[in-house]
C-alpha cells in the first residue's frame, strides 16, 4: 500500500446525526465504506435517503444496504411493531424505553463485520452513545469490547478488525459541537423514531437531539412539528 492510500474502515451509518459525525471522524484518517442495515424501522425510508444523502456528501463509493427483515418479525419494540407505541420522551426515566430493539448493534456490527474482513479494512465505526444515550444495553463500552473479542474469535487469522466507537462517552451537545467543527453535514441527518416528514419533536430520540442542540446553543436545522424547550 503506498503512503498515500488510506485503510478502509466501514461505517454503521443510520442516518442519524451521531452516525454522521462517526462518520466524520473515520473520514480524518481512512476510506470510507458505508453500510446501512433496513430492519422494518417506522422511518425506514427517510433514514436510507439521509444514509445516501450523507454518504454523497463525503463522495463514498462504497455503500452496502443489508435488508434485516427478521428483526421487524422479531419485534418487541415500537420501532419494528406498531402495534407498540413510540413513548413520549422522559429524559429522566432510567428504564430501558420502548424503543430498544433487541440485539441491534449486535446484528448490525455483524453485517458490517463480514464486509470489513472482506474488504480487507481495519475498523469498523459505529456511533453510539453511552452517556446521553437512551438506555440501550447495547450502547454500553463493554458490549463493544466483547465484541472485539468475537472478532478475533470469529474471523481468519490475517484479519484484524478494530471496532471503534469515538462518541461513545460524548453528550448529545459535544456531538452537535464535533460536528460543526467537522463540518459534518448536520442538516442532512434525521433522528426522529415515529415521523418522515417533519421530525415530532417528543419522542427520545428527537429529545436527546434537541436538548444536545440547546445545550449547545445551536439552532437544529431540521424541520420538527414541535420544538420543545429541554434544557
Amino acid at each position: 500500500m503506498s503512503k498515500d492510500k488510506k485503510d478502509i474502515a466501514v461505517i454503521a451509518v443510520s442516518g442519524g446525526m451521531d452516525s454522521c459525525v462517526t462518520a466524520a471522524i473515520a473520514g480524518l484518517n481512512f476510506e470510507l465504506a458505508f453500510a446501512h442495515i433496513n430492519y422494518g424501522q417506522r422511518t425506514e425510508k427517510r433514514e436510507l435517503k439521509s444514509f445516501n444523502d450523507i454518504a454523497d456528501f463525503y463522495n463514498v463509493d462504497k455503500r452496502l444496504v443489508i435488508d434485516y427483515t427478521h428483526l421487524a418479525k422479531i419485534g418487541g419494540s415500537s420501532l419494528t411493531d406498531k402495534n407498540i407505541e413510540v413513548t413520549k420522551a422522559d429524559l429522566a426515566n432510567k428504564e430501558i424505553p420502548t424503543s430498544y430493539v433487541p440485539f441491534r448493534n449486535a446484528n448490525i456490527l455483524s453485517a458490517c463485520v463480514s464486509w470489513a474482513e472482506v474488504l480487507n479494512a481495519k475498523a469498523v465505526f459505529i456511533g453510539a452513545v453511552y452517556e446521553d444515550s437512551s438506555g440501550y444495553p447495547d450502547c454500553r463500552p463493554s458490549f463493544f469490547e466483547a465484541f472485539e473479542k468475537m472478532i478475533v474469535e470469529g474471523t481468519k487469522p490475517s484479519t484484524k478488525i478494530k471496532i471503534e466507537t469515538p462518541i461513545i462517552n460524548f453528550s448529545k451537545a459535544e456531538i452537535v459541537k464535533k460536528g460543526i467543527q467537522l463540518g459534518a453535514p448536520l442538516n442532512l441527518t434525521w433522528s426522529c423514531y415515529q415521523n418522515e416528514e417533519e421530525a415530532c419533536g417528543i419522542c427520545d430520540s428527537c429529545a436527546l437531539r434537541l436538548r444536545g442542540f440547546q445545550i449547545a446553543g445551536v439552532d437544529d436545522p431540521i424541520k420538527y412539528a414541535a420544538r420543545p424547550v429541554y434544557i
